[in-house]
């Protein structure tokens, strides 16, 4: 038994005619678990060739350590307060998730567009209830991604579940054993949150965790603010951000999760263009190490 199988280290992969081929091209550089991203939308993917696909490279292969390598969740992110179609995305990924030997989708909770925050719960509500049901029919559980979407509590495009406020209120509006999140450091030291606390407390409504971090500029906070036209905050690769993912695994862990965290790669502002594997497999390296390193088991 490899001790490490409660905590997968894996990256997120675009849904494309090349995905299988790119999966088979990660996987000797040690990547345990894929999430597989369709974007904004599902379109006329052929879902169930892709599922087929993936799985075949994956049991033609193995990662490091002899753990086989799975497909940790599938998601889409559009708006699925507003848009029938994402809400045929999030169905038919629902109905797909086995095919790719997963039972995690995820995507944004969606948002009325321009509104505060709590004038989309009871929306959500309406399109969530249904969802959650096909989900816990098909023994799927669903992961709202925790990004802002450059949106505030006032007013946003595509997400509200992005603050403890409204994971509390989504928690109420669907009162489902489905329903949980898709969490990260990152858009959490965006808003000047200590991801820890917040991790100790939603750990057991955590179904996924994304793999990015985010580098806080604090001289440009005290020099200009937040809202003065500079950045303030770059996304990073774990490993190269101001978050202790030892402690993040530790608490994971003292928590008693299991599941995956996956790379969510395309966003740092150095490990980028030609030298975005390399960003995203010194990552993995960096995720291993404080998961622990190289599992040993005790002597007998």
């Amino acid at each position: 038994m490899n001790a490490h199988d409660d905590i997968r280290i894996g990256t997120v992969v675009p849904a494309h005619e090349r995905t299988a081929e790119v999966v088979r091209q990660l996987l000797p550089h040690g990547f345990e678990s894929f999430q597989i991203s369709f974007g904004r939308t599902v379109g006329d993917f052929d879902v169930l060739a892709l599922a087929a696909a993936v799985r075949r490279v994956l049991e033609a292969s193995a990662c490091a350590d002899g753990l086989p390598a799975r497909i940790s969740t599938v998601g889409v992110y559009g708006n699925p307060l507003i848009s029938p179609e994402t809400v045929c995305d999030w169905e038919r990924l629902i109905d797909a998730a086995g095919d790719f030997g997963c039972d995690i989708v995820s995507g944004f909770a969606g948002r009325i567009t321009g509104r505060p925050v709590p004038e989309s719960y009871g929306r959500f509500g309406e399109v969530f209830g249904p969802l959650a049901r096909r989900a816990e029919d098909r023994g799927v559980r669903l992961a709202f991604e925790n990004c802002e979407m450059r949106g505030t509590w006032e007013a946003g495009d595509w997400n509200i579940a992005h603050a403890p406020a409204a994971w509390d209120a989504m928690f109420a509006a669907v009162d489902s054993p489905a329903i949980g999140l898709e969490w990260e450091p990152c858009h959490q030291l965006v808003s000047f949150v200590d991801p820890l606390p917040q991790l100790r407390r939603y750990a057991r409504r955590i179904w996924h965790v994304h793999g990015k971090d985010a580098t806080v500029l604090w001289d440009v906070v005290r020099t200009h603010g937040i809202r003065g036209g500079v950045p303030y905050v770059h996304h990073r690769t774990p490993g190269f951000g101001d978050t202790n993912w030892t402690d993040l695994i530790s608490t994971l862990r003292l928590q008693g999760w299991r599941g995956s965290i996956d790379v969510e790669g395309f966003h740092d502002p150095v490990y980028r263009d030609a030298l975005e594997t390399t960003g995203q497999v010194a990552a993995l390296d960096y995720l291993r190490r404080c998961r622990g390193g190289r599992f040993v088991p005790n002597p007998a």
